[in-house]
This record gives structure tokens, C-alpha cells and sequence, in this order.
């Protein structure tokens, strides 16, 4: 398990350290903010500390254990595979809450602590949250329950209230610049794929490990070209929906469609209405993905419904 931490990262772990060590870090947290800013990975710091009970040697026991995933006090819940093995679930269900229950109820093997961390955190069904409840609402001495989430308003109000919050923002432009500079971007690279990402560290750096800049400009140029009549929207379709990676075309077709709002501005309500709406439809599409659905049709009936609004939208003279 690697031990830095990125400046924002730091800056909640040690509010949280603080915290820890004034007595007031409750039982119960939500780690919480935008996905891809670190927050499993202070979860999984402040883990180590609290397993190690701030001794260094049982520390250095402990870190190479949390890296693997094998240490005997730290559980983590997440998505699994389903009973046929075919696929990920996209829910935690109520089998996995009560199987930590039971877990958080034995003796700690190698200290007096238990830390279990939930991520993600919203994905929990509603059977699994009524499960939770009791753990939060009956904490046992020296367990440590974490929430990790992304989407923390999907979470019932229930269990929001019985956590401390521990709130991951974007950080400072500057900041981000330097922290991309030291993970070796080059600063025009690094400045663009930043403003692209709208000034999340963490999504600009991945972009830039890999080609996710490269796909977005491919996303923009195929919207562009259905626009115009220069594509055929199903031929499109199939071609987003063909790998591994038509959830990411999704978003960075949303994020086009925010794009072209905002250039818009004002000036048009009607044709701002409409981008906002499909904006909309492209962040449910990104969710239907992980259901059974076929890809290709969701993706189809979005890409048509684009191609259409740029026709009427052309019928009305507007000037491109």
C-alpha cells in the first residue's frame, strides 16, 4: 500500500487524525465527494493507523497486509460477482452486511480493532441499508465503520445522520497542476486535460496514463458528425457499445452536450432545454449499462434522439 498521498488527500487524513486523537473521530464515517479523488485510499491510511494502534512495528506488520487485502481486522464490502459468476452485481446486498456483522462481532486477531470499509458506499440495496442500521445504531467498542461514496444523496437519510462526514473537494487549479507535474505530464498536456476533466485531478491524470483524451476528442467528432449528416447513428452505435469502454464514451458525450450548453448560454432556452435533457438521458444510459440491457440499443436510441434534436434544430435556421 503506497504512503503518499496527494495534497488534498493529506489535508483529510490529518482532519481526520486530529480528530482521532482529541477523541472525537466517531465509530461511524462517510467518506465522501467526487469519484477518483482518493478516498479509499485515506480510508485504507487511517485503517492502518487505527489497526496498528499508532505502534510502528505492528504498523509494519500491517501495511503489507492492507496492500494485499489479507489482513484478518480490515473488511472490506464491495460489488461482487453474482451467484453464476457471469457478471459484477451492481448492488451490496443484505447476505454481505450480515456477513460483516458477524465478522465485527469476533475478537480482533491482531490488536484490539476492527475497521470495515464500505465502498461504494450508494450501491448498498435497500435491504442491505436496513442491515447496516443496527451496526451503526449498536457500535461495538473499538469498530470502526467507513463509508466510501461518490453519491453519498443515495444514501437514506438514516444512515447519513449516524456519520461523521469526512467531505473530498476539488482541490486549487494550481495545485492540481503541480501535483499532475509530479506524476511526470508535461504542463501544456496536463493544463488541457485538466480544464477537460473541469478541474478533477484525478480524472485529468488518468486521461493522461492513457488515451482518454484521445477518446473524448473521438466522442466530440462523432456527435459533430451526426450532427451534420456525415454519420450514420446506429453504425456509431455499435462502434461506442463494442468494447469495454461505452460508459466512458457516455460520459464524455454528456459532458459534450454540458459543453455546448454552456456555450449556448441564454440565448436560446428551447435548445438549452434540450441539451440539458439529453445530458440527462446520457447519465441514466451510463447507468442502464450495468443492468442486462443491450448496450447498442441504449446507445442507438441516445444517438438518434442527438441527430434529431440537430435536425430540428437546423429546420429552425439555426446557424452553424
Amino acid at each position: 500500500m503506497s504512503t503518499a498521498l496527494a495534497p488534498w488527500q493529506q489535508r483529510i487524513h490529518d482532519q481526520a487524525m486530529a480528530s482521532l486523537a482529541a477523541g472525537r473521530l466517531g465509530h461511524a464515517l462517510l467518506l465522501c465527494g467526487p469519484a477518483g479523488l482518493g478516498k479509499r485510499a485515506v480510508a485504507e491510511q487511517l485503517a492502518a493507523y487505527v489497526l496498528s494502534g499508532g505502534d510502528p512495528a505492528a504498523d509494519a506488520r500491517n501495511r503489507p497486509l492492507i496492500a494485499a487485502g489479507t489482513h484478518p481486522d480490515l473488511h472490506v464490502v464491495g460489488l461482487i460477482p453474482n451467484r453464476e459468476g457471469t457478471r459484477i452485481r451492481t448492488e451490496i446486498v443484505i447476505e454481505q452486511i450480515r456477513e460483516l456483522g458477524q465478522q465485527l462481532a469476533l475478537t480482533p486477531q491482531y490488536g484490539s480493532a476492527q475497521v470495515a470499509i464500505i465502498d461504494p458506499a450508494d450501491a448498498l440495496n435497500t435491504a442491505a441499508c436496513n442491515a447496516l442500521l443496527k451496526t451503526l445504531e449498536e457500535p461495538a467498542p473499538g469498530r470502526y465503520l467507513w463509508l466510501v461514496s461518490s453519491r453519498p444523496g443515495r444514501l437514506p437519510a438514516t444512515i447519513r445522520s449516524r456519520c461523521q462526514r469526512l467531505e473530498f473537494r476539488l482541490p486549487p487549479r494550481e495545485e492540481s497542476l503541480a501535483w499532475l507535474a509530479s506524476r511526470g505530464h508535461a504542463a501544456a498536456g496536463a493544463a488541457e486535460a485538466l480544464d477537460a476533466a473541469r478541474g478533477h485531478p484525478g480524472l485529468a491524470d488518468e486521461w493522461l496514463s492513457g488515451d482518454g483524451l484521445g477518446l473524448r476528442r473521438e466522442v466530440g467528432a462523432d456527435l459533430d458528425a451526426l450532427e451534420t449528416g456525415r454519420a450514420d447513428p446506429l453504425e456509431a452505435a455499435l462502434r461506442w457499445a463494442g468494447d469495454e469502454r461505452a460508459a466512458e464514451r457516455l460520459a464524455h458525450a454528456a459532458e459534450h452536450a454540458r459543453d455546448r450548453a454552456a456555450a449556448l448560454g441564454l440565448t436560446d432556452p428551447e435548445r438549452l432545454h434540450k441539451l440539458a435533457s439529453w445530458f440527462d438521458d446520457a447519465n441514466r444510459a451510463r447507468e442502464l449499462l450495468r443492468s442486462t440491457v443491450r448496450a447498442d440499443l441504449v446507445v442507438a436510441d441516445l444517438l438518434l434522439a442527438w441527430r434529431d434534436g440537430a435536425r430540428a434544430q437546423a429546420g429552425k435556421g439555426e446557424i452553424r
